[in-house]
């Protein structure tokens, strides 16, 4: 049984970040809501708690608080910025509101005599910060750790309560020493031995799957991306050809793609794989359809009804497999009241109530660069491993308002253009993704001595770690002069060219 620190989640757009970094560090963490309740954290057996940050101030209506209990379990818990707030206002502490808000960058400096978080760490640190309160007065038995330019308490802790809380966030690049102070926490503070690994989750994960399936059947839905190709290489070391895998080509995909997945899974990886070209229903249920939610719908409707008809006709399955990573459980899971919703066809919660299938769902508890090393592990190329997400509805929403075939076309040949030139140059394995979008605008261009009417093409790059924020990739002038060369000169139908230079957020990766 591997030791687990609790992240428990305000709201914070780092709190993914938070999880991630404490397995970097070997130690197994999980995200629950801030509202869990006192058995279901003690269910868990924690070495640890951690407060995430979160966006609204502490006497704000409407706050979120976690049951009081969190500090009384005897369990070492570490307050982040609105955690550290929390912890002072549930402690009898006081807070008032910062007269100089920090956003950004600031300036702490680690008290003489601060013990285990920050042992071994600089006393200077240039440090991420992200609040408008801040702690006027630590609570009775609190000690200061760190003060920063513009607040006295930049950290506190009582260590004989194992609580200690900090108003930055160590969990991001742009603080020092940051991972190293999780370390302190994690190691020092709760004793985690930091015994998690790809190898032994690889272990653990293929003796639940024997032990869930038993003897039953498992049908894949198999995309041909790296999360179902992993879920269905681990599912079939553990039961062999008690799995099929259902690839459905719906129309949507990049050029000759359906064929690649087809040799890749049937020939090479050997595993046992059924075929459906449903691409003519798609595109007949998608024509005339422009709202970017309504393609998403008809799309995941569509492929429910393609896969549980083949599914049907291969006879009878007790379990449906998916390749369902954690952050679609964390943002499926409503953090503060009903959550809005960016986009549908996420893996969770999608299937209709007639589908009686139990789920079986490998890799719910990593993050992508989890499933990487996953795949590593178990064999995959890693041509294949290192491949870039690809949306589930496909080109479908990076074809900008109607959909037709034409059009899916003239993308998938720019997009295979993007994508030649962005591996030639070895830029493929330095961002997180990168495409073309087709864009319902046409513009006047110059071909020859003739004037054109054509279609604008925006190329879109970013850099992220694990799709959940991202920023622009500063790709050199050069490879972008390449790729809209080629793309004005080689694809009849597009005349013009943009790069995409928004960073996630506001904006989203995708365009739809």
């Amino acid at each position: 049984m591997h030791q687990t620190i609790l992240v428990l989640d305000f709201g914070s757009q780092y709190t993914q970040l938070i999880a991630r970094r404490l397995r970097e560090l070997s130690v197994y963490s999980e995200v629950l809501p801030f509202n869990a309740s006192l058995e279901r954290i003690r269910s868990k057996h924690p070495a640890g708690i951690i407060l995430s940050g979160g966006p609204k101030s502490v006497h704000e209506s409407g706050a979120p608080r976690c049951e009081p209990g969190v500090l009384e379990l005897g369990i070492p818990v570490l307050g982040i910025c609105y955690g550290m707030q929390l912890m002072t206002d549930l402690l009898g502490g006081r807070l008032s509101q910062s007269s100089l808000r920090e956003f950004g960058h600031a300036q702490v400096s680690v008290s003489h005599g601060a013990t285990r978080l920050f042992a071994g760490v600089p006393e200077n640190l240039r440090v991420w910060a992200s609040h408008g309160d801040c702690v006027a007065e630590a609570p009775p038995g609190f000690t200061v750790a760190a003060t920063s330019t513009s607040v006295p308490i930049a950290a506190m802790e009582n260590q004989a309560r194992g609580l200690y809380a900090m108003l930055f966030h160590p969990e991001v690049v742009h603080s020092d020493s940051g991972l190293d102070i999780l370390r302190n926490f994690a190691h020092g503070v709760c004793g985690c031995r930091g015994d998690w690994t790809i190898a032994s989750f690889i272990e653990e994960a293929t003796a639940r799957i024997v032990k869930q399936v038993g003897t039953g059947k498992v049908v894949c839905a198999l995309s041909g991306g790296v999360d179902s190709t992993v879920a269905a290489m681990l599912i079939h070391r553990a039961i062999g050809d008690r799995l099929t895998c259902i690839f459905v080509d719906n129309g949507l995909l990049r050029m000759d793609e359906a064929e690649q997945v087809r040799k890749r899974f049937a020939e090479k990886l050997k595993l046992p794989l059924e075929f459906v070209d449903a691409s003519e229903l798609f595109l007949s249920r998608l024509a005339g359809i422009t709202d970017p939610e309504q393609k998403r719908k008809i799309i995941g409707a569509t492929f429910i009804d393609v896969f549980e008809q083949r599914a049907s006709e291969l006879g009878h399955f007790d379990y449906l497999a998916q390749g369902t990573l954690y952050p679609d459980v964390i943002e499926s899971a409503s953090v503060l009241g009903p959550a809005v919703v960016i986009k549908s066809h996420h893996n969770v919660g999608g299937l209709p109530e007639r589908m009686k299938f139990t789920l079986v769902e490998p890799l719910r508890d990593l993050f992508k660069d989890e499933v990487r090393r996953v795949g590593y592990d178990l064999g995959l190329d890693r041509e294949f491993v290192v491949r870039q997400p690809f949306p589930g509805p496909g080109l479908a929403v990076r074809v900008i308002g109607d959909l037709t075939r034409s059009r899916l076309d003239l993308l998938r040949r720019a997009d295979k253009i993007v994508a030649e030139e962005i591996r030639k140059a070895g830029w493929y394995e330095k961002v997180w993704q990168s495409f073309a979008v087709l864009l319902p605008v046409q513009s006047v261009g110059v071909m020859g001595d003739a004037r054109t009417y054509e279609y604008t093409a925006a190329v879109r790059a970013v850099d992220s770690l694990d799709g959940m924020t991202a920023d622009w990739a500063r790709l050199p002038h050069d490879l972008l002069a390449s790729i809209s060369s080629r793309i004005v000169n080689e694809v009849r139908g597009i005349n013009r060219v943009v790069y995409d230079i928004s960073s996630k957020p506001p904006s989203t990766i995708e365009w739809e």
